[in-house]
């Protein structure tokens, strides 16, 4: 066997494992579509039909879009999304920079200590967290879901700080000589050179906030402030499940998370490799 018939026999193989993967990534996507169009009778059927059943039923995206819980929980949702995220953008961003090139004393310690909370599970801070904040008066409110990730986000120092440290600190020093300080060469310098890292930090927040369901469950107890996760779910009950609604409900929180990723893609993917993040 020569050596080309070999390279095209493992191209080929490559290309059947990737073909392979893309649809089982793509099916669990491609069902809940299917099933947001069915009726409950139909949803049920066994064994279930793998194609779509054609007349489409819009039923349950008209119900679903029919409760007002529903259109709260969306605004609910984009405002802890949205404000989270440009918090998180702002302070990483800065704690990035300082580390990232400033020099101040004990600066590999903090970094060190801020890096060592990622090891720290969320269940474990679960309880001592609702007891502070049950102290101050945030229960109830979205501030819980809000402010922490604010003040502190390792994640977002480590991944931004990464990509600063890969910009040449020529630049900083010319800067200097032309008389900037270290605010303005962090916001005219190293935030448009970190456009990638900001686009991939801000979908993960942004992803992270709007998916949310045990913040929410824990912290928000008027229905009047409850997220999106938080009304599909309510679309169980304890003996049955509508899954035409329920699937319906899904689709609708996933949908603005595919078009943000489709017009952020290329910055997205330039920001996970120039950081050397691996799924």
């Amino acid at each position: 066997m020569t050596i080309n018939r070999k390279r095209l026999i493992t191209k080929f193989l490559s290309h059947v494992v990737l073909a392979l993967g893309a649809v089982t990534m793509i099916f669990p996507f491609y069902w809940m579509l299917k099933t947001s169009f069915l009726t409950d009778s139909q949803a049920l059927e066994m064994p279930p039909k793998l194609l779509l059943q054609f007349p489409l039923y819009f039923g349950n995206y008209k119900e679903v879009f029919e409760l007002a819980a529903t259109g709260r929980a969306i605004g609910n949702s984009l405002f802890i999304a949205v404000v989270s995220t440009a918090g998180v953008l702002l302070t990483s961003s800065l704690a990035a920079f300082a580390f990232a090139k400033m020099s101040f004393p004990g600066e590999k310690k903090l970094f060190g200590l801020i890096f060592a909370t990622m090891l720290i599970p969320s269940q474990v801070t679960l309880i001592p967290l609702y007891v502070v904040f049950s102290k101050i008066g945030w229960i109830d409110t979205h501030l819980p879901l809000i402010v922490p990730q604010i003040m502190v986000n390792a994640y977002g120092v480590f991944l931004i700080r990464q990509f600063m440290m890969t910009v040449p600190d020529s630049y900083i020093e010319a800067a200097k000589l032309d008389g900037a300080g270290y605010l303005l060469i962090y916001s005219k310098i190293m935030l448009p050179l970190c456009k990638p890292a900001l686009v991939t930090l801000g979908m993960f927040t942004f992803v992270g906030n709007w998916n949310n369901f045990v913040g929410p469950l824990i912290y928000l107890n008027t229905e009047e402030l409850f997220t999106l996760p938080l009304i599909i779910n309510s679309f169980r009950s304890a003996y049955a499940v509508d899954w035409g609604l329920l699937m319906a409900g899904s689709t609708v929180a996933v949908l603005p998370l595919l078009v943000i990723y489709l017009f952020a893609q290329r910055s997205f993917i330039e920001g996970i490799a120039a950081t050397g993040l691996k799924g």
